[in-house]
């Protein structure tokens, strides 16, 4: 239902009356105005006194370490602030709730709901803005006729810019007058205009339009991990970003040092989301893609889907623990190593008790690899030692033993012993000879190895993957790395770990020539204390050599999530992933060691699963790292797509499952989904046309032609100059149905729907995807004979001309 379908609230046709009732609207309007101005003169001050506060931080500088410590927080904690104020300007001020009489006897008059709190300092903090998050504003959400919590009444503000352009009323009084039925949806008005709203190529929050069953799951408790399974245009994604916000205000404490991390399928993904939490006042959040999550490492690459099905299989672990032990070898009978002319040997037997010593440490093979290191090293020396006493002993004449001597007596001490050793270890041959046999590793050195080698796949897969899965694996050196390398690498680097004795050790030494230097320089400045008497302060009662030798690291104002992004090994207070139905099991190791405390929040639908490295059972991924202790919400409310093309878009899912159930849509357009027949050699000569007349159509708004990955080339060529629009986000998108996951356009043209069918595993799963990304307009071109799946597109509608 639209907004121009519904009864209007006076229908009695008097020219009077309606003239009475835009007259009081007019008046409501009018008063909210005086208000939101109001809060907006509150927010610019507060901007400003921000601004003073930061610029007189800044402008100081020098002082004890405690003091510099001090000024760094108070830069960030202002930079924050301040960041917060800029982001809520739009949509600053969005609802009220009117609690029972008293709102009309001014007793305790309304709340104001909006993207943050602001107080009248002069007034004992009284709040003249709650933060749609606090306790307070939850019946905004939440009330209704029959369960109204103390609401008599709750008005949604639209406001452009700074100024109201509307205002509606929700009675929930069910004995007042004023009570009107609604779909039973919070803000019934305000939602089905936001909903008919042109896309612009980046979300929008839905702060102001929260359903009562996203509130529920936005304000969830955080621990352990919850699941929120939602068919398309359910609100997903946006669920998901609003428990973000949600859970920094509520657990800021807990939240503000570890960071969330935000997990999605894709850039264009990220980017599409990217303003939805700074316009909510958060910015202490990293979003990103599995592809993202190994600093230094740009996986740009794109594997082919036997390719990522392999690497995404957890057979992978057993593949590169095997790998890692092949890297740790012993000679084949004797290594023969030449140590200034003299010529020391390792055989086999001694390596492999070596290697089985330092296996049996069971540490990470670079951090193991020193544990082989002494164990050949003691042996090499014990060699040595033998040789250079019985050399010793051969040049000595035969001379009678002592009544205290016997013949077992050693010629070297153990001084001596330690000398030799220390000889040995920085020999180049020993070196190489011990790099030879358990080489230092890094996770890309020996992924590269692997997988560009079939002898080297043979050895550590053979046992674990099927011929044809390591035939996908084996790539030309030098490929580029690809998302689903990423699991693989974070894998190795746990398995290969990272020795910093020597680093450890120099970082010592400098902090023990540090402190010396401290000590010498205190000792200078008591030399110039004039002590009076014993009361007197001194520099050693400030300041000790251990606070003094602290090295003045450079003033940092990262957040915890740009600290996040740059340390594989940080863990994050909450992970919440978009669309986790795409993960693969490796994919599910590298997040699980993101987050210890199991504190997740995953949305998904596991009937949209494309990759066939994906899942379709929550409790399948979920049972190896929590068993059975998650929790399962679901979104059951299309608000997204039309009903014209979801009932469309269902017959698909019964074919993919006919237990599975489409969400409802709230809303018709009259428009129902168009087909074309194109022969496949014309497709490109004609696309330009069938687009042109989609813009036309959408006056403004958004377009994305899907396509089968084998047209996306030929088709964005075509269209390159179709967009006359902002090239940060563009009108006319042309993408791989996988690109397109998550993301919404007025309107969408999925071309060659049988190709798209035909080129996966799940192609059903991507054409049931492909069909609920439009929230106005669908057309299907078909290349072939129309699939069966899609006969309800064969009445009704027609493509623009």
């Amino acid at each position: 239902m639209s907004p121009s379908d519904r009864e209007p609230d006076s229908a009695t046709g008097d020219t009077s009356a309606e003239n009475a009732r835009i007259a009081g609207k007019t008046a409501q309007i009018a008063a909210e105005q005086s208000y939101v101005t109001m809060l907006y003169g509150r927010l610019d001050a507060e901007r400003e006194r921000t601004k003073r506060l930061l610029d007189t931080v800044l402008r100081s500088s020098g002082g004890p370490p405690q003091a510099q410590a001090e000024r760094d927080t108070a830069t960030t904690t202002h930079s924050d602030r301040l960041a917060q104020l800029n982001s809520v300007e739009q949509g600053l001020c969005f609802g009220r709730l009117d609690f029972g009489v008293a709102a009309e006897a001014g007793e305790d008059g309304p709340v104001y709901i909006g993207r943050l709190g602001l107080f009248d300092e002069e007034d004992d903090y009284r709040p003249l803005l709650v933060d749609w998050r606090a306790p307070v504003a939850r019946p905004f959400y939440l009330a209704t006729a029959a369960s109204p919590d103390g609401v008599r009444r709750r008005r949604h503000i639209r406001t452009l810019t700074r100024r109201v352009v509307d205002v509606d009323d929700e009675v929930l009084d069910l004995g007042s007058a004023e009570h009107t039925d609604h779909l039973g949806l919070a803000g019934e008005a305000a939602l089905l205009a936001a909903l008919e709203r042109r896309r612009t190529g980046e979300m929008s929050d839905i702060v102001a339009t929260i359903q009562g069953e996203q509130d529920r799951i936005i304000r969830a408790d955080m621990n352990g991990v919850l699941v929120v399974q939602g068919g398309p245009g359910t609100g997903k994604t946006a669920v998901a970003l609003h428990r973000a916000a949600y859970l920094l205000y509520t657990y800021r404490r807990q939240l503000t040092s570890r960071g969330v991390l935000v997990v999605g399928p894709n850039s264009t993904f990220l980017r599409y989301i990217g303003q939805v939490l700074p316009s909510l006042g958060e910015t202490g959040v990293l979003l990103s893609t599995i592809g993202e999550l190994y600093p230094g490492i740009a996986a740009t690459g794109i594997d082919s889907p036997s390719a990522a099905e392999a690497k995404g299989a957890l057979a992978m672990v057993d593949v590169l623990a095997t790998a890692v032990r092949d890297r740790q070898l012993v000679p084949d009978d004797v290594l023969d190593i030449d140590v200034e002319g003299e010529v020391l040997t390792l055989d086999r037997a001694t390596a492999e008790k070596a290697r089985a010593k330092a296996r049996k440490t069971l540490r990470p093979h670079n951090v193991a690899r020193r544990v082989f290191a002494d164990a050949v090293l003691d042996h090499l020396t014990e060699q040595s030692i033998q040789r250079l006493e019985s050399s010793v002993l051969d040049d000595v004449p035969d001379i009678p033993l002592a009544d205290d001597e016997s013949e077992d007596t050693e010629l070297l001490d153990a001084r001596d012993h330690t000398a030799i050793r220390q000889e040995l270890a920085e020999d180049k041959n020993i070196r190489a000879a011990i790099d030879s046999l358990w080489p230092k590793l890094t996770p890309q050195e020996l992924l590269s190895d692997l997988l560009t080698s079939s002898a080297a796949l043979e050895s550590a897969a053979g046992e674990h993957l099927s011929p044809g899965a390591r035939a996908a694996l084996l790539r030309r050196p030098g490929s580029l790395w690809t998302a689903a390398d990423i699991p693989l690498l974070d894998e190795l680097a746990e398995l290969l770990g990272q020795d910093d004795t020597e680093a450890r050790e120099r970082r010592e030494r400098r902090e023990r020539e540090e402190r010396a230097y401290a000590e010498g320089v205190l000792h200078v400045l008591e030399q110039d204390d004039e002590i009076i008497d014993e009361e007197m302060l001194r520099v050693r009662d400030v300041l000790d050599a251990e606070l003094l030798a602290e090295r003045q690291e450079a003033s940092s104002d990262l957040t915890a999530a740009q600290r996040a992004a740059r340390d594989r090994t940080w863990t994050f207070g909450h992970v919440i992933v978009d669309e986790a139905q795409e993960l693969s099991a490796m994919d599910w190791r590298l997040l699980m060691r993101r987050c210890p405390s199991r504190s997740m929040t995953l949305v998904g639908d596991v009937s949209q699963t494309g990759s066939p490295a994906g899942t379709s059972s929550w409790s399948g991924v979920l049972a190896p790292y929590v068993a059975d202790r998650w929790r399962l919400r679901e979104l059951t409310v299309n608000y997204r797509t039309p009903a014209e093309i979801m009932d469309l878009a269902a017959g698909v899912l019964t074919e993919i499952d006919p237990g599975l159930k489409a969400p409802a849509s709230v809303r018709e357009t009259g428009v129902p989904p168009w087909h074309l027949s194109v022969a496949r050699r014309d497709i490109a000569g004609q696309i330009k046309s069938i687009v042109e007349g989609e813009i036309a159509e959408v006056a403004g708004g958004t377009v994305a032609v899907l396509v089968p990955s084998e047209l996306e080339g030929p088709l964005s060529a075509e269209l390159a100059d179709a967009d006359s629009g902002d090239p940060e986000n563009p009108r006319v998108s042309v993408l791989t149905v996988d690109r397109a996951k998550g993301l919404e356009f007025d309107g969408v043209v999925v071309v060659a729907p049988g190709e798209v069918v035909a080129e996966s595993a799940r192609g059903l799963n991507d054409l049931y995807v492909a069909l609920t990304r439009a929230t106005k307009r669908l057309g299907i071109v078909h290349t072939g004979a129309p699939i069966p799946a899609l006969s309800g597109a064969q009445s009704g509608g027609e493509a623009p001309s």
